[in-house]
């Protein structure tokens, strides 16, 4: 129905930057809500920021607040992570997921996650 996927991820060293894509596809009516959480190894999934339907209203994880900013396209059904300043400790995979409504008419809204990207910040 729909699929998201992520971009961008990779090696990069401390203090380096990265920008990370999400592309959702498939049957979509309208996104509603759009995120991106990480999970490290050997740690649960956590939040690390989301962004709302229309873009005002954005909120971040302390770690990464005035390092990382969300954005959305909504025209391409696409939302960006822009990591600067990037620290050892933000190594981890990073999944964007979306809610999603897709059909027209329907009130039902539905959780949808990227399979994950892996970000490594290393000298």
């Amino acid at each position: 129905q729909v699929q998201l996927v992520e971009s961008g991820g990779g090696l990069v060293q401390p203090g380096g930057s990265l920008r990370l894509s999400c592309e959702a596809s498939g049957r979509i009516f309208s996104v509603v809500s759009m995120g991106w959480y990480r999970q490290a190894p050997a740690k649960q999934r956590e939040l690390v920021a989301t962004i709302s339907s229309d873009g005002s209203s954005t909120n971040y994880a302390d770690s990464v607040k005035g390092r990382f900013t969300i954005s959305r396209d909504n025209a391409r059904n696409t939302w960006y992570l822009q990591m600067n300043s990037l620290k050892p400790e933000d190594t981890a995979v990073y999944y964007c997921n979306s809610r999603i409504r897709t059909m027209a008419g329907s009130s039902s809204i539905y959780l949808f996650w990227g399979p994950g990207t892996q970000i490594t910040v290393s000298s």
